[in-house]
């Protein structure tokens, strides 16, 4: 089986050379998680492993196994994506309630990205952002009518009419995919976990003898 379409878009964009290698059971998380996952979104994880592009996080579907991170995850991120929804009511002229909400990326100065499962096929959900800074009387929510892995190369390549969310980091510009392993192992060689330089701040990070 080839490489999914989209992600063969990203790989051009981002480079995997600092994928993770993990190993993702699908089936015991979709189960976990109680709802089928895109194939895109499985695909990147797939290529990529667990990590970051740039600011943007990348959610795995169940807690990592690398140290640090292991409450970061779409399971762990679900009921407090779902409150914020409650909370302003939805997107406008949708009425799906807050159980239609998935996430699957955070980060980015407070942004954060999820699936509205608007239909029983995974793959036609569409992108739904939750956006701390916008514009005055403007919904804290866009709905964005792509797949994940459409609107992270979209967000890059600046094809939407304007930023997509509430941080430009990404916007017209590409960045590095970096796996949290890998950010681990900078960490304890003294590194910046996003750049590899040396870090002069490395010995605040809380990393002790006994981090795997």
């Amino acid at each position: 089986m080839g490489i999914h379409p989209d992600v063969a878009v990203l790989l051009d964009l981002v480079p995997a050379d600092f994928a993770g290698g993990e190993q993702i059971d699908w089936a015991g998380a979709e189960v976990a998680l109680g709802a089928k996952l895109p194939s895109d979104y499985k695909a990147l994880l797939d290529t990529y492993g667990v990590g970051d592009i740039g600011e943007l996080v990348i959610l795995p579907p169940l807690p990592s196994d690398v140290r640090g991170w292991e409450g970061c995850h779409i399971g762990a991120m679900t009921d407090g994506l779902r409150g914020l929804w409650e909370e302003d009511a939805g997107f406008p002229d949708v009425t799906l309630g807050a159980d239609a909400v998935l996430p699957w990326g955070s980060g980015m100065n407070a942004n954060e990205m999820a699936w509205l499962m608007n239909d029983p096929d995974p793959d036609k959900w569409p992108v739904i952002a939750w956006r701390r800074h916008r514009s005055w009387g403007e919904s804290p929510w866009a709905l964005f009518d792509c797949n994940m892995v459409q609107f992270i190369t979209r967000m890059m390549l600046g094809q939407f009419d304007a930023c997509p969310l509430g941080d430009a980091s990404l916007w017209k510009r590409t960045d590095t995919f970096v796996s949290w392993r890998e950010q681990h192992r900078r960490l304890r060689a003294g590194l910046d976990p996003s750049t590899g330089e040396p870090d002069p701040y490395a010995h605040m990070y809380p990393i002790t003898e006994d981090w795997p």
